[in-house]
């Protein structure tokens, strides 16, 4: 039985042995609280108890103290407490200025001992006293005086809520609530009617009196108060008495200011809250969607002029747009562009084959914003001219008469015939210089073998210039046609005259093919027309079946008079 019982004693006291370090660790916090008394404290959030708490045991580590009595500021510090430390807290708030006013009711709270009571709100910054500040009615009042309208009552004590209710009280009126029972009635309260300005709290030794001051939402307004979209209006704000507040669902602090942009025309709602209730207030901040646009093009048509593969004439046109309460532009075919501006187009015809051009480009202009607004404008512009072919230039080669031009008679031998090919020449490469301003006629001048080779080769010079003048007559500039002249340098052969007549539609009579010479000496009297830079060259079919063709073709020299009255 002893042994039963020593064992007994060993298993208790080694139990002991084990609890003793755990103990040993806690910290201990005394809070100590020297005005007013009063005061809550709170540690880590739970509600311990009114006035000054001694030995606090806490585990080591970081806590939250605050101190809390209506009428005052909190006090709200973190200390980090090590094991076993033992930290002291001295506590003196301070107190804040203003006092309440009519209407008001009061609320008695009967059966709620020492825990906190918080009004309208779960956090300890809603704290308005102790259950026992506010229990009785008799000489020395201990009340709670609060503005009309309903409220909620939360009992908490250590970290837990022991009872809620809602009250509704009227100016003028007691609502006396039991915190044990539930149970609340109403009554006529003249002694409100009676009382002027309070302090928000005031206690003596058997009494207190805490006056809640309402909360108010002194101003909330938006500046501007209409924008465009994508624009920013500041939402600003201040209240009085709340320590809550909320801007639409978004918590914010109780004064201050916040950029908004929205995308619609929204309503912003402030809502404050605190011991003495909940207000809310309203702005509206009103969002300009209208997207305005201009679109102008000039001038409104264009020449486009097209030969061959080169463009000679092709015109410009400036679009001008502007736009307002946009954040994106595009202007079709252009695509995305500044809000505003301008630029220079030259739009092709999309039809590129040969013949008249007559379109119409539209140019589009798609203006919107992120607000839902958007705006199009049309600008029209129209493009005239012509897609036309590479210019035929006619070369035939040039015939003259045996020893003409001479030297007394320089600009004598350009026979009607051969001036009627140089008029089509010329009628060609004039529209071909719209082609190409840089082409040139080269003109090169020949003689039969006749004669010698010095005076054959002044007699060509005399044919490609009198060719020359006549072209330059015609309105082809001199700079665009050359001379030169070979004489007899490069008279064409026998056969080559063989195979000329038989290529030339203009077949020669059967006695000039007799004559082989004659025939071959005609063909050398000439100017061959040279295009550059293409290099094509004249033809050097002889034009038998002209008018003038026997005087042409005449071995001898022809008479002057004949020559003038053929010219």
């Amino acid at each position: 039985m002893r042994t039963r019982t020593v064992a007994l004693l060993a298993v208790v006291a080694l139990a002991a042995l084990a609890a003793l370090p755990a103990a040993a660790q806690d910290a201990k916090l005394s809070v100590c609280v020297k005005s007013p008394t009063q005061a809550y404290v709170f540690v880590d959030g739970r509600a311990l108890g009114d006035g000054t708490q001694h030995g606090i045991r806490l585990a080591p580590g970081s806590h939250e103290v605050a101190v809390y009595n209506y009428g005052y500021k909190p006090f709200r510090t973190t200390v980090n407490l090590a094991a076993g430390e033992k930290h002291r807290i001295d506590v003196n708030l301070e107190p804040i200025g203003g006092t309440a006013s009519a209407p008001w009711g009061r609320i008695q709270i009967e059966g709620g001992g020492h825990h906190a009571v918080l009004l309208n709100g779960k956090t300890p910054d809603y704290l308005v006293g102790h259950a026992d500040e506010f229990n009785h009615d008799i000489i020395w009042k201990q009340e709670l005086i609060v503005p009309p309208g309903k409220h909620h009552v939360t009992l908490i004590r250590d970290g837990r809520s022991t009872y809620e209710t809602d009250v509704d009280v009227a100016a003028n009126q007691r609502v006396i609530i039991n915190a044990k029972s539930g149970s609340s009635k109403t009554t006529d309260w003249p002694r409100g009617a009676k009382l002027s300005n309070l302090p928000r709290f005031k206690a003596g030794i058997a009494s207190a009196t805490v006056a809640v001051l309402p909360v108010t939402i002194g101003s909330f307004a938006a500046t501007p108060p209409r924008i465009n979209c994508e624009d920013s209006s500041r939402l600003a704000w201040q209240t009085s008495e709340a320590v809550e507040a909320w801007l639409n669902d978004d918590k914010v602090e109780t004064d201050g200011e916040q950029l908004v942009t929205p995308l619609a025309t929204t309503n912003y709602t402030l809502t404050a809250a605190g011991p003495g209730g909940r207000v809310t207030q309203s702005a509206t901040v009103d969002v300009n969607t209208v997207v305005e646009a201009s679109l102008s093009v000039n001038p409104s048509e264009i020449r486009y002029r097209k030969i061959g593969d080169k463009v000679i004439e092709h015109g410009t046109a400036t679009l001008t747009w502007s736009t307002s309460n946009a954040s994106t532009v595009t202007i079709d075919p252009l695509g995305p562009v500044n809000a505003s501006g301008n630029r220079t187009v030259q739009p092709e015809p999309r039809n590129q084959n040969l013949g008249p051009v007559n379109e119409t480009i539209d140019y589009t202009l798609n203006a919107s914003n992120k607000c839902g607004g958007s705006a199009t404008r049309t600008a029209a512009l129209r493009i005239t001219g012509s897609i036309e072919p590479i210019p035929e230039v006619v070369l035939q080669s040039v015939f003259f008469p045996t020893d003409y031009p001479d030297q007394r008679n320089p600009d004598l031998g350009l026979l009607s015939s051969q001036r009627r090919g140089l008029t089509l020449l010329a009628t060609g490469f004039k529209k071909y210089l719209e082609y190409d301003p840089q082409a040139k006629l080269v003109l090169e001048g020949n003689a039969d073998e006749r004669r010698s080779v010095e005076y054959n080769r002044e007699l060509g010079q005399r044919r490609s210039a009198i060719v020359k003048q006549f072209l330059v007559d015609a309105g082809i500039p001199a700079a665009n046609v050359e001379t030169a002249t070979y004489g007899e340098d490069r008279n064409i052969t026998r056969d080559d005259v063989k195979q000329l007549e038989a290529a030339n539609q203009a077949k020669a009579p059967r006695p000039r093919l007799s004559n082989v010479r004659g025939n071959w000496l005609a063909h050398n009297r000439r100017v061959d027309v040279v295009l550059r830079p293409t290099s094509a060259a004249s033809l050097r079919y002889y034009p038998h079946t002209s008018d003038d063709a026997s005087i042409l073709w005449q071995v001898p020299k022809p008479a002057r008079s004949v020559v003038e009255k053929n010219q």
